[in-house]
């Protein structure tokens, strides 16, 4: 009787087969230049070995584009898709492949349809070199817009810009004139906020992280100093200014109390930021500090 592991011989020689050209694919791939890649040889190897390589089928797509057989790159191409490999990416370098062959408009389209079913990873497109060279056309630019304001939605909605007049470097007084400290107002993650970093005259640091919370549509100010005080409050424009109100605790002896901040824009370009606290409940306020701040490129 012949053994059963005797019969699969030849499945086994055939699977090591299809691996072989895989791999040996996949070394050309590595070593191919533009000059020398053969895609249309390297085509026939994968559908000889029946590849469901999704991943090595991806890479001939753009081996072959990069070699000029765009013929070849979109036939490699649809057998990814065919193997489920990553929409995203295939409809990124098909978009490639339509650039290169002059199809700029079918590019366009394709990249409208990835953002229509959720892409919004704008740099990838911005920063391909290939697709770039569609920039100052006005589906591209357009597109590229659109996809911008998905991806980085705080840059393009007006209420994270309504604390623009705080930002800046710069050099803090007292109403005497006297110098207390600097400060570095800056926005970070796209917009998104306003980071504070406090020095006073005598080195001791703070810190402030500042918002919208969009599901208030509030804007926030969360303090922090080297020296304990904790501040959290809320509120927005009024005709004086920002104004903001919550509390101010003291880490050292645990006391919460009332407390607003104010930024006034001055006729002058500077800002006057008012800091006030109520022993009270909010009944009346007592200043707390009060500052001007000045840029310091200002002559």
């Amino acid at each position: 009787m012949i053994s059963s592991r005797l019969l699969n011989i030849p499945r086994l020689l055939a699977a090591l087969a299809a691996l072989l050209v895989c791999g040996q694919f996949l070394l050309n791939s590595a070593n191919a230049d533009e000059s020398s890649f053969d895609a249309l040889a390297e085509y026939a190897a994968l559908d000889v070995a029946a590849s469901t390589d999704g991943q090595a089928w991806f890479a001939l797509a753009g081996n072959a584009r990069a070699a000029g057989d765009l013929e070849t790159a979109a036939g490699a191409l649809e057998r990814a898709a065919a193997n489920g490999f990553a929409p995203a990416r295939i409809g990124v370098e098909k978009s490639r492949i339509l650039v290169s062959g002059g199809h700029f408009t079918e590019a366009i389209e394709e990249l409208n349809t990835l953002l229509a079913h959720g892409f919004t990873s704008v740099g990838i497109i911005t920063g391909d070199p290939l697709l770039e060279t569609m920039a100052g056309q006005a589906g591209y630019d357009d597109l590229v817009q659109k996809m911008s304001a998905l991806a980085f939605p705080c840059q393009y909605d007006e209420k994270f810009t309504e604390f623009d007049y705080w930002l800046g470097e710069w050099d803090v007084h007292v109403e005497n004139g006297q110098l207390v400290g600097q400060n570095s107002v800056e926005v970070d993650q796209k917009g998104c906020v306003i980071l504070e970093h406090w020095t006073n005259s005598g080195g001791g640091k703070g810190m402030s992280i500042n918002y919208v919370d969009k599901i208030t549509d509030e804007w926030v100010q969360v303090w922090n100093s080297e020296g304990g005080s904790q501040i959290n409050i809320r509120g927005g424009l009024t005709d004086e200014g920002m104004l903001l109100i919550g509390t101010l605790h003291t880490v050292s002896n645990g006391t919460t109390v009332p407390f607003r901040g104010l930024w006034t824009l001055l006729p002058d370009g500077r800002v006057r930021q008012l800091f006030e606290q109520s022993s009270d409940g909010g009944k009346t306020w007592a200043a707390w500090f009060e500052g001007f701040y000045t840029r310091k490129n200002s002559s």
